[in-house]
């Protein structure tokens, strides 16, 4: 319903817009006008030009309503543009035809206007044609301009989600490879505990994987997700594993790409926290700066320096900063910040509106 208001406001925006143009192409078509018959006054040509380019216009602008979106081109937004073919020829000669038998008895009611030759209707004919003509084919190269923009926008939605779904399906492997490595490593040591992360990790698997098959899910889901993760982490690291989730409710539902947040705490765990005899702590927050999300992952564990060379398996920093230069166009920001024995901070800057 929302999106449906908002179509019909961006029609009746551009069908103002278009109006407007039309008012100002009637102004310069009563200047010629007028060194015709300089008998009337300007202000009175306008009048009649605008008698004439308002019903030319309004059946231009609605008629195309009157044919199926397929025989239309789309507008830049998809929306109902300029009808293709002969459809846009025969929707501009109506229009230019009712306009002038509108116009001409609209003048003929408001100006007493002297009795016109057939010369004088000859001209005002001919003017009519040729303006209602330039004016429809400006139209016309606008919608087909909206028409080229609009292909050009879904290829480069539809290479986003492929290059999304790529770097998804290179992130899929590696969050289960490292989950069986951790499984593998309790069974050794505690085979009840094992039995119990199996028993969580099928349920965590299952959620995880059903979700990362969509390019977007609702901020929610990502901390639940992440939840789930840390429990599962928990059953293998026992007190050593400290964790704290703060999602405010009001940025519950913002879209975010799946498993975005995933690597930053697994690198977390793996590199920051079990390298530690004592373990550490590890907050994932969310909040709203201005029209920004800023999500953070914090570890108190090892540090590292952000100017050494990327360290064996860190995996999870490279491929979190190339899915969200590709999911927000450029707009959104990841940070680092870091040293060695004082735990390391990842903080990820998002635009709240969606990618143009």
């Amino acid at each position: 319903m929302v999106s449906r208001v908002n179509y019909l406001r961006k029609d009746g925006a551009d069908a103002l817009r278009h109006m407007l143009q039309v008012v100002v192409f009637c102004a310069l078509v009563a200047v010629l006008t007028t060194t015709i018959w300089p008998r009337h006054s300007y202000w009175a040509q306008w009048a009649q030009s605008l008698f004439i380019g308002l019903p030319t216009w309004a059946v231009i602008e609605f008629g195309r309503y009157a044919f199926p979106a397929r025989h239309c081109h789309p507008g830049v937004d998809g929306g109902h543009g300029w009808p293709k073919g002969w459809r846009g020829v025969l929707l501009a000669s109506a229009g230019i035809a009712c306009g002038y038998l509108t116009g001409d008895a609209l003048s003929a009611l408001v100006y007493d206007a002297s009795p016109r030759t057939a010369q004088d209707n000859q001209i005002g004919l001919v003017i009519t044609i040729a303006a209602g003509g330039v004016a429809s084919f400006y139209f016309h190269l606008r919608g087909h301009a909206a028409a080229l923009q609009a292909s050009k926008n879904a290829a480069e939605r539809d290479a986003t989600e492929a290059r999304l779904r790529l770097l998804q399906s290179q992130l899929e492997p590696h969050m289960l490879f490292n989950t069986l490595a951790n499984l593998r490593a309790l069974i050794a040591i505690d085979p009840p505990a094992a039995q119990q992360m199996v028993d969580r990790m099928n349920d965590y698997l299952r959620a995880t994987l059903n979700s990362s098959r969509a390019t977007q899910h609702p901020l929610a889901a990502e901390f639940e997700r992440l939840r789930d993760y840390l429990e599962l982490m928990a059953i293998r690291m026992g007190p050593r594993l400290a964790y704290t989730l703060h999602l405010p409710p009001e940025l519950a539902a913002l879209p975010l790409p799946p498993l975005l947040l995933q690597p930053l705490v697994e690198n977390a765990i793996q590199h920051g926290l079990e390298p530690r005899v004592q373990g550490g702590q590890i907050a994932v927050e969310a909040a709203r700066e201005g029209d920004r999300l800023v999500l953070t992952v914090r570890d108190s564990g090892m540090g590292m320096d952000p100017a050494a060379p990327p360290r064996a398996g860190s995996f999870g920093l490279a491929q979190v900063r190339e899915r969200v230069a590709s999911a927000y166009g450029g707009r959104g920001q990841v940070t680092l910040q870091s040293s060695p024995d004082t735990g390391t901070r990842v903080r990820l800057e998002l635009p709240l509106a969606p990618a143009p």
